[in-house]
């Protein structure tokens, strides 16, 4: 079976031919060439080829595919598994007349292949209404009527509420069975026949409803269901062979590749960060240019790196709203079980990789060299995979905040509050030591990923360093360190902060998983128990 969410989040950055390629890939097992075939299909099936070949669109787009468009877009994805049964919530949802008619045309002759469409609806044209094979009518729960289309309009002869002339079957049912229409009769009982003729919705709904009810339990029609569900329930079933599914180093793969195209063009959510982290390492660079290697530029060196490592981790946020979309994404594929938690993750992890490493490379390299931090290959090294790491714990900790609260406004002011609290505990404007006990330096200053990488690149700045002090005596250069901020003698400790900064990557990213496995994925456990049990019922 699959399922179509009333709201799906597409991917604007790819073509209808590949956002579906891709959906086949995370779900179908087999060759790709095989595939290909499946989302041709899917294409044809819901009347895509005049969009197969053009972008979605997006916020990076100045105009995307209309909603009609986009709707069948997400339940062309679904059809990529050809299901026996499709259920779709609201198909109808935000399209015009015309892209309704056009939606129903579709539809209907997709179920003339045989597959099986379940959907809800809210209100419908006399066209649409026209095109229903069966229908159920609901109200709070109750059933008033579950059969053929045109035997509804006998059942509500039967009760008493014929369908005026010379007006739309679904308007009628839905004026006798919604009870907010009780609150126009209200409204208009004291309005004036010259206002208008109010006879129509002169309709006590209750009544109507418990006489529907009433008149439908005790109707064949009700009998001949509850006759066919006993049947088919007593009678054992045709075995359904599994079609199989992807497996998880291909979903991974699948996943990694997708991101990695949609970075690519999605110029406002990445290359244009990647200009303001250049922009922005060049004013710190040019800021703090010209310090010699000397006892006196010691206070300004931690300085130029503290504010390096703690603008730079803040202007990351800017990649909020990529990673809620990322999120939402995962949310609407993960309600037909295309991908998993996990999966999910590690396609993420690897495709940031890339572009996070060349943030860290390009911002480092410049930021380096103008500053005129210590020669050496290694040291440079050490501070490039010091940041790249730091932009690792940095990305871990956004996805953490933005799966919790799955909104741009709130997760960004989460995490600017967050990045104020890790920079005033990092031990630059007071050093750890000196820190307030219960709250500033247990726990804020340990779990700060400041506090760890400025140590680290500290200790590689002045590591195998000394300076004169007066004719006759030297110190070196972390005891000239230990002056301007608190950080630990020991020569090996670099590594230990950057050995501390990748289990922080790596414990956010966990926790993100126990969110996304147990708070994101909770609206679709009911769609996976249906799918997975063995009831018939």
């Amino acid at each position: 079976m699959g399922f179509v969410e009333r709201e799906t989040t597409l991917i604007g950055s790819l073509t209808v031919r590949e956002y579906l390629y891709y959906s086949a890939l995370l779900q179908l097992p087999g060759f790709f060439c095989q595939k290909k075939s499946v989302v041709e299909d899917a294409i044809h099936a819901m009347s895509l080829s005049d969009y197969a070949n053009k972008l979605i669109g997006g916020h990076c787009y100045f105009k995307g595919l209309p909603s009609g468009e986009r709707r069948r877009i997400s339940i062309a994805r679904e059809l990529v598994m050809r299901p026996h049964v499709l259920f779709i919530d609201e198909p109808l949802y935000h399209l015009d007349s015309v892209s309704t008619l056009l939606m129903m045309v579709t539809l209907k002759k997709l179920a003339s292949t045989g597959c099986t469409l379940i959907f809800t609806i809210y209100q419908s044209s006399t066209e649409v209404f026209g095109l229903f094979d069966r229908i159920c009518l609901l109200s709070n729960g109750n059933t008033l009527f579950f059969g053929e289309t045109l035997a509804c309009l006998q059942h509500f002869s039967n009760a008493g509420f014929p369908c005026p002339i010379m007006q739309s079957p679904s308007d009628h049912f839905l004026r006798a069975i919604n009870t907010d229409f009780d609150r126009i009769i209200a409204m208009c009982k004291n309005w004036q026949d010259d206002h208008g003729d109010f006879s129509s919705v002169n309709m006590d709904t209750a009544v109507a409803i418990h006489t529907l009810e009433a008149t439908y339990k005790s109707s064949n029609d009700a009998a001949a269901v509850e006759t066919m569900i006993l049947r088919l329930t007593e009678r054992e079933g045709p075995l359904l062979k599994s079609k199989g599914k992807a497996g998880n180093a291909t979903r991974v793969a699948v996943l990694t590749w997708r991101s990695l195209l949609v970075m690519s063009r999605e110029w406002k959510y990445y290359w244009l960060r990647l200009i303001l982290y250049m922009l922005l390492t060049l004013c710190i660079g040019t800021v703090f240019s010209g310090l010699r290697h000397s006892l006196s530029s010691v206070v300004t060196r931690v300085a130029a790196i503290f504010v390096f490592v703690s603008f730079t981790s803040l202007l990351s946020i800017a990649g909020v709203p990529a990673l809620l979309k990322e999120i939402k994404i995962y949310a609407c594929e993960e309600s037909n079980m295309h991908s998993g938690a996990l999966v999910f993750l590690l396609g993420q992890l690897l495709s940031s990789i890339p572009f996070l490493f060349l943030i860290s490379i390009s911002s480092s390299l410049v930021f380096y060299f103008l500053v005129g931090l210590q020669d050496g290959f290694s040291f440079l090294m050490y501070f490039v995979l010091n940041f790249f790491v730091c932009l690792l714990v940095n990305e871990g900790l956004m996805l953490l905040i933005t799966s919790l609260w799955q909104h741009v406004f709130w997760s960004v002011l989460t995490m600017v509050f967050i990045h104020v609290i890790m920079m005033l505990s990092a031990g630059y404007f007071r050093i750890r030591s000196a820190l307030p006990g219960p709250v500033w330096t247990y726990p804020v200053s340990y779990i700060a990923f400041h506090t760890y990488s400025i140590q680290g690149l500290l200790e590689n700045e002045y590591l195998r360093t000394s300076f004169a002090v007066g004719q006759v005596r030297t110190i070196s250069g972390l005891q000239a360190l230990r002056s301007a901020y608190d950080i630990s003698p020991d020569s090996n400790s670099k590594w230990e902060n950057l050995l501390v900064l990748f289990l922080m990557a790596m414990g956010y990213r966990i926790l993100v998983f126990l969110v996304l496995h147990f708070c994101v994925g909770k609206h679709v456990s009911v769609l996976k128990f249906c799918r997975d049990t063995n009831n018939p019922r």
